[in-house]
Parts: structure tokens; C-alpha cells; sequence
């Protein structure tokens, strides 16, 4: 979640405990629009490295993800 949380950062100029709470709000957000097994499992994709699902929220808020972020 780190790296999540230094992308919003560095992406929009807001303080490191704002984009905490902002990614935290989207994470909850998730879970709470994700089947039931998948939301289960958010916490741990993002607590590893990249890939997964960090790795596409990191993709998401760089605009690669088509159709997404912009």
C-alpha cells in the first residue's frame, strides 16, 4: 500500500496522510464492490510487492489501464 500511497502523493501534491486516507478510502471502497472472496484477499495483495492487485491500481492512477484514469 505504500507505493499506492507515494504514487497519490507524487500524483496529485497532497500530504503523505491525505493519500493515506485517500487509499485507504478507496480500498474500503473496493471491498466493498468486489465479490466476496476477491475482497478477502485486497489486504494481502496489497500489503506484498507490486503485481496484483497493487500493481493495478498503480497502473489505474497512471492512466495505462484502457478506458481508466483519464
Amino acid at each position: 500500500m505504500n507505493e499506492l500511497v507515494n504514487l497519490i502523493v507524487q500524483q496529485t501534491g497532497i500530504s503523505q496522510e491525505n493519500a493515506e486516507k485517500a487509499a485507504q478510502t478507496t480500498v474500503a471502497f473496493l471491498k466493498t464492490k468486489l465479490p466476496a472472496p476477491i475482497a478477502g484477499q485486497v489486504d494481502a495483495l496489497l500489503g506484498g510487492s507490486t503485481g496484483g492487485l497493487a500493481g493495478m491500481a498503480t497502473d489505474l492512477l497512471k492512466g495505462k489501464l484502457g478506458g481508466f484514469g483519464g
